[in-house]
């Protein structure tokens, strides 16, 4: 278990980190002002189940395993693109209008929700990230290795989704904004879709580093 000098130390690190806008807050935005309040926080609970995934991986060593093996990072980042491009085109070419509604129904959080988790899990970025920054605070000294990376990950899944329902709830009132605007709404899906485009772009650009 970590010592309260080692929690208090990485809180602060990682809420300046998480502070920094990331790839995650623009979907959450996105997902937010195209779709509601309601959209935004549900991308933001699936990015940070993502993260939890991202946690066991690292506790279980699958993540040094990923960013080690060219071929296992080049697969999962290959993935994540794919998906995303997938996103970025299903929103150009959809002729439904995006809704900036809150009351999304169940069926569409719950594919909001998914695509937050499998965008998180499918970015190398965040296991690379768990592999060069939770390291500087594991002391392999005050115990398990893997319950301590469990308890930082936590923590910073805390701190991240605090940031991202921030993120969610700011974006939701753009888009009610954005709702008594019919001019600039009609335009929304490609801006979504072009987003989702750049963050698969950016995923592609994704160098490989080792630890």
């Amino acid at each position: 278990m970590p010592q309260p000098t080692t929690l208090l130390l990485f809180t602060v690190a990682a809420a300046a980190l998480v502070a920094i806008p990331g790839p995650n807050h623009l979907y959450i935005v996105t997902r937010g002002v195209s779709e509601g309040r309601s959209a935004g926080i549900a991308s933001a609970l699936g990015i940070e189940t993502g993260t939890l995934v991202h946690i066991a991986a690292a506790a279980a060593g699958l993540s040094a395993l990923i960013a080690s093996s060219a071929v296992a990072f080049q697969i999962v980042k290959y993935a994540g693109a794919a998906y995303l491009v997938y996103l970025g085109i299903r929103s150009l070419l959809s002729k439904k209008e995006l809704s900036l509604g809150d009351s999304g129904t169940r069926r569409q959080l719950r594919r909001v929700y998914r695509d937050g988790v499998l965008i998180n899990v499918l970015n190398p970025k965040v296991a690379l990230f768990f592999l060069a920054f939770l390291p500087q605070f594991i002391d392999p000294a005050e115990g398990s290795v893997a319950t301590q990376v469990v308890v930082l990950g936590l923590l910073l899944a805390a701190i991240g989704l605090i940031s991202d329902l921030v993120y969610a709830c700011v974006s939701g009132a753009l888009g009610g904004w954005l709702r008594r605007r019919p001019g600039l709404l009609r335009g929304q899906r490609y801006v979504a879709g072009c987003t989702y485009l750049a963050l698969g772009a950016a995923a592609l650009a994704t160098d490989q580093r080792r630890t």
